[in-house]
Order: structure tokens, then C-alpha cells, then sequence
């Protein structure tokens, strides 16, 4: 993994491995598959860092220029913010969290928000995509908006692999096959996985998105059933299947709103790219070798998994 050195400034690797998990979301959000995300990992972290690089670009010729941002703007920012974590309480215990004083993160809020009205002054030429534009790219690549078969679960995960760990999912089951103990409560009380806090929730996922033991239960099972224990890497499972549906093509109906913000993603990139490419002219950038780590300390070079069975 690499990272660079900017007009005498280096790039974190917070930054870079942010720039990443937005690719990853984005590629994600658009059908590629984690299987697909490994394969291409490398190419990945390479456009991640290509990011990082021209955000830092972006960020000093904002300063430079001293793009207005009001409190206004920077109100918006936060109320954003505020709805994605859940909430104002939510909010302020993130903020406590990570060590930062509300007014530090406003000032990066209005960072931010400076960087986007400078891209949305760079990008103010281009034109939405043509519907014809959508229809020839959706012909053009009708085999790639195939769905796959996929199921909707809810599962508790119990760390460990010992007698307690043990006694305690097949407790937790009996409580909810006998005595119709509400899954999603018990989810919120009783499972180590981070999906606990949304009853278990996994949402729709598709063959191969989990660890094999939990995706061959998954699949196995029939709508409405709570499994058996389901023994993982990470422990001891059960899994609730809610619901399951078939694949098949995907109509342009379907896919009409994703094709056309790939498209004007592609088309506003093509402007942005053309526009740092004339900051990196006049920057001084240096590149040298660092281990990639995340906060939770996994090398991201190799993939990890984390405990509700999806592979990273």
C-alpha cells in the first residue's frame, strides 16, 4: 500500500482508507460483488489514494480561493450527519467517542462543504445524462443487471466456542421457537454482532456474501424458520429468515435511476479529473510505501471479516 506526500503534507491513511470504503460502497451500490471487490482490491487502493490526493488538492485551493460557507450550510452538514448516525444523542456520543469538540468538527464540516461547492463550480458545465444515453448503456451492458437469488435474515451471534458460548445461543433459541420470544429484542439484548442494535438485521444478501457455514443455512432454510445453531469463525449463530425472493434480469425500469447517476457520476469525474489533473500540474507529489490499517487494526491488503459473517 502507498501513500503520498503533498506539497510537503502526507496523506493519512484515515484518508485514504475512507476514500476506499466510499469506492467500495459506490462499486457495491452498483452491483459488484465482494467477491469482485477482493479480485480488484489493489486497483482499488490505487484509485483511493488517486482520491485522497486530488480531495487534499480540492481542499487547499478551496482555502485558497475562500469559498463562502455560512452557518446556514454548515447547519445543513450536521443535520445530515445527525440523520445518517441515528439521531442527535447518537450524534453527540460519536462526537465524545472520537475526542472531538463539536466546534472542531463544524470547522471540518465546513471544510467539506467548502470542497463541495468548489466541485460543483468545476462540474457546472456538465449536462445530465440523455434518456437515450441511459437506454444504450443499459443495452450495453444488459447481462451485468442480472439479480441473483437472495434472502433476507436476521441473525444473534454468540462469541466464543465454549460450553457457555454454547449454552447460551441454545438458550437464547429456546427462548424464541418455544416460549415466541421476539427475535429482534433478543437480537438487541443478547447478540455480539453490531447487527444486534438493528434487531439482527443482514438485509437482502445473495450466495457468497457470507462466511459458507452461515450462507449454506441461510439458503437451506425456508422462509419464516429459525435455524439450529450455526457454528462460524466468529461463534455460535442463529438465523432467522424473513423472506427470500428469485433472480432474474432486471428491467431498465428497474435500473433506471442507478444507470443514470453511474452515468453522471462517470461524467462529473471526467470534469473533476480534468480539473485536478491542472492542480497536480503545479503540486510537488512524493509516493512511499506504508502498511494499510484500519482503526480496528486489520491489514485491508489481504480482506478481513467481521462478526456478522461478511467477508471485507
Amino acid at each position: 500500500m502507498k501513500t503520498a506526500v503533498v506539497n510537503g503534507q502526507e496523506i493519512s491513511a484515515e484518508a485514504v482508507n475512507f476514500e476506499l470504503d466510499r469506492l467500495v460502497r459506490f462499486y457495491m451500490g452498483h452491483g459488484m460483488t465482494m467477491a469482485e471487490i477482493r479480485q480488484n482490491l489493489p486497483k482499488l487502493e490505487a484509485k483511493a489514494l488517486d482520491q485522497a490526493i486530488g480531495a487534499k488538492l480540492l481542499l487547499d485551493q478551496a482555502a485558497r480561493l475562500d469559498i463562502p460557507v455560512t452557518e446556514k450550510d454548515i447547519d445543513a452538514e450536521v443535520a445530515r450527519v445527525v440523520q445518517q448516525v441515528g439521531g442527535e444523542e447518537n450524534y453527540k456520543k460519536a462526537l465524545a467517542a472520537q475526542g472531538i469538540a463539536e466546534a472542531d468538527f463544524r470547522k471540518e464540516l465546513e471544510k467539506g462543504a467548502r470542497v463541495n461547492m468548489l466541485v460543483n463550480q468545476a462540474c457546472a458545465h456538465v449536462a445530465d445524462p440523455t434518456e437515450d444515453e441511459v437506454t444504450a448503456f443499459y443495452e450495453a451492458h444488459k447481462a451485468e443487471y442480472v439479480v441473483p437469488p437472495q434472502v433476507l435474515c436476521q441473525h444473534i451471534l454468540v462469541k466464543g466456542s465454549n460450553d457457555a458460548a454454547l449454552d447460551k445461543i441454545k438458550e437464547i433459541r429456546e427462548r424464541i421457537v418455544n416460549d415466541k420470544a421476539d427475535f429482534a429484542e433478543e437480537a438487541k439484548k443478547h447478540s455480539d454482532c453490531p447487527s444486534g442494535a438493528q434487531g439482527g438485521s443482514l438485509g437482502w444478501f445473495g450466495r457468497g456474501m457470507m462466511v459458507p457455514e452461515f450462507d449454506k443455512a441461510a439458503f437451506e432454510m425456508k422462509k419464516g424458520e429459525v435455524s439450529g445453531v450455526v457454528t462460524t469463525e466468529f461463534g455460535y449463530h442463529i438465523i432467522y429468515k424473513a423472506d427470500e425472493r428469485g433472480g432474474g434480469q432486471q428491467t431498465i425500469v428497474d435500473v433506471h435511476d442507478q444507470i443514470k447517476d453511474l452515468l453522471r457520476h462517470e461524467a462529473r469525474g471526467k470534469a473533476m479529473d480534468a480539473y485536478v489533473a491542472d492542480l497536480r500540474e503545479k503540486a510537488t507529489i512524493e509516493y512511499k510505501d506504508v502498511k494499510h490499517e484500519c482503526s480496528c487494526g486489520h491489514d485491508h491488503s489481504h480482506g478481513h471479516d467481521c462478526g456478522c459473517g461478511h467477508h471485507h
